[in-house]
């Protein structure tokens, strides 16, 4: 449930696909699928609901069960379809008893939808194709024969992201006759909007940084007050939702044992910022070779599988470079990995003020690293409407191999660069002159930077005698977005 009374909060570019979808299938009479996929906890399923119960159009909605048979699938099925709020056409007659295949409910389907447009949903449809390996041939074949020329919309939803991709790949039955929709966690400016009127950007910024935008974890932090409350009130009991959520994902996709969860424990566990695969490669046991192996296939599926992981490029470095940095790409598993899980031991026997204290110690700094890949993704929606940056087309950070000089921000245009900028993340002091100074010669090494501009960004803004071309706030940030402060 969400905070403010259980209200749904944001997706408006997802609402508005669904819409559309609809209102092609009404307007010719003919079905479209959907395959809708995303995380666990990513609020899919609140989404479609949401949808098809204020839609006013007959539905089914249906959810699989993990280890279930496809006999009780089934059942819940016809269980589902009488109990919708706006029912499918004759479903107490269609739907009285449980058919007995998949292609009977499909048979059956096809009965109420001759009669008026309708949303059908499937939700973890990869755990129905997992007790019924036939399903997705034989959805294929009603769909080719009937529920195409009907006017249905036939969602299939999964968490299963993997999965989910491989469904429509061009040797499986459903290649080509499904379109994809990605439901994401809620960007920054969809977490203002669900603390309410009264927070800051610097609070809906904290809020993402620490939830990672899922929208069960932005309810509780809600009605926590601050970001920072929320966490010390979560980090007491070891099945709070805080502690709990990440290690359910991980457990499904990867088991504590294996090669990935390793490696994404050696990222996300750094004490600030991201990783080098050396860094990586020496938490590793056995000899360099077959461990710099294991790691940069494991470092493959990671960043493959749904983006778990993000590998950082200086800009303008080579893709093949040395210099690749990783991080956790979802940041509540950045900063579960951080703060949460090496303190469940703790939290488990009682010593949750010691997660607390820990917590305390670390966050400010890894809060001002964590926040960079926020800010620059602003910087680039950001980039047309900012001058000296209109024509940006990449924005990352910089750094040298020895590490001894580093830039924030970087906004360039191929290989022109436009801004280099600094992030302090701070609500009291502004950026000073002596932080530009340090821009001014970290901007002297950055290759094509000489006569780039100078960007802050700080929640308190620029000192006068800092002399910056461009000065962004949090509440500038957050309006990339679509969503300012005032």
């Amino acid at each position: 449930m969400n905070a403010n009374g259980g209200r749904f909060h944001g997706r408006r570019t997802l609402l508005a696909r669904l819409d559309h979808e609809l209102a092609q299938v009404t307007a010719t009479g003919r079905g479209r699928m959907l395959d809708v996929r995303g995380r666990r906890q990513v609020g899919k399923s609140r989404l479609l609901t949401h949808f098809v119960e204020t839609r006013n159009r007959p539905y089914l909605y249906t959810t699989a069960v993990k280890n279930a048979s496809a006999h009780a699938h089934l059942a819940g099925l016809t269980r589902d379809a009488l109990a919708a709020t706006t029912p499918l056409p004759e479903a107490s007659v269609v739907f009285a008893s449980p058919p007995a295949s998949w292609d009977e409910f499909f048979g059956r389907l096809r009965l109420s939808l001759e009669r008026s447009p309708a949303v059908v949903v499937v939700d973890e449809f990869p755990w129905a194709v997992e007790a019924d390996p036939t399903l997705e041939g034989t959805l294929q074949n009603a769909w080719d024969r009937t529920l195409e020329n009907l006017p249905v919309l036939l969602v299939v939803v999964g968490s299963d992201v993997a999965m989910m991709e491989r469904l429509t790949e061009h040797d499986r039955p459903l290649f080509g006759r499904a379109g994809i929709v990605v439901v994401r966690p809620f960007d920054p400016s969809e977490c203002a909007e669900l603390l309410g009127p009264g927070s800051t950007a610097v609070a809906a910024f904290d809020a993402h940084l620490v939830t990672g935008g899922s929208p069960r974890l932005l309810g509780r932090l809600a009605a926590s007050g601050t970001a920072e409350d929320f966490v010390r009130e979560q980090l007491r009991d070891e099945t709070s939702d805080l502690a709990v959520m990440a290690q359910l994902t991980l457990d499904a996709e990867f088991p504590p044992d294996s090669q990935a969860r390793r490696i994404l424990s050696a990222i996300g566990s750094a004490e600030v910022g991201p990783v080098s695969f050396s860094r990586v490669t020496h938490t590793m046991d056995g000899d360099t070779t077959t461990v710099q192996t294991a790691v940069t296939r494991g470092l493959k599926v990671l960043a493959g599988v749904g983006g778990v992981v993000a590998a950082d490029l200086p800009i303008g470095a080579a893709p093949n470079s040395r210099l690749r940095r990783y991080r956790v790409a979802d940041s509540y598993l950045r900063f579960w990995f951080r703060f949460v899980g090496p303190q469940l031991a703790n939290i488990a026997r009682g010593r949750g003020d010691l997660a607390v204290d820990a917590f305390g110690r670390g966050w400010q700094a890894w809060r001002g690293k964590a926040v960079e890949p926020v800010v620059r993704e602003a910087v680039l929606r950001l980039a047309p409407d900012l001058g000296p940056l209109s024509d940006v087309d990449a924005v990352g950070g910089w750094w040298n191999r020895d590490n001894s000089t580093e830039v924030d921000v970087v906004a360039a245009h191929g290989r022109q660069v436009r801004a280099v900028g600094s992030v302090k993340w701070c609500t009291t002091t502004p950026l000073s002159a002596d932080d530009a100074a340090a821009l001014r010669r970290a901007q002297q090494v950055v290759p094509g930077a000489a006569d780039a501009a100078l960007l802050a960004v700080c929640p308190a803004g620029a000192a006068d005698d800092a002399g910056m071309d461009l000065v962004l706030r949090a509440d500038d940030l957050l309006g990339a977005w679509g969503g300012g402060r005032s």
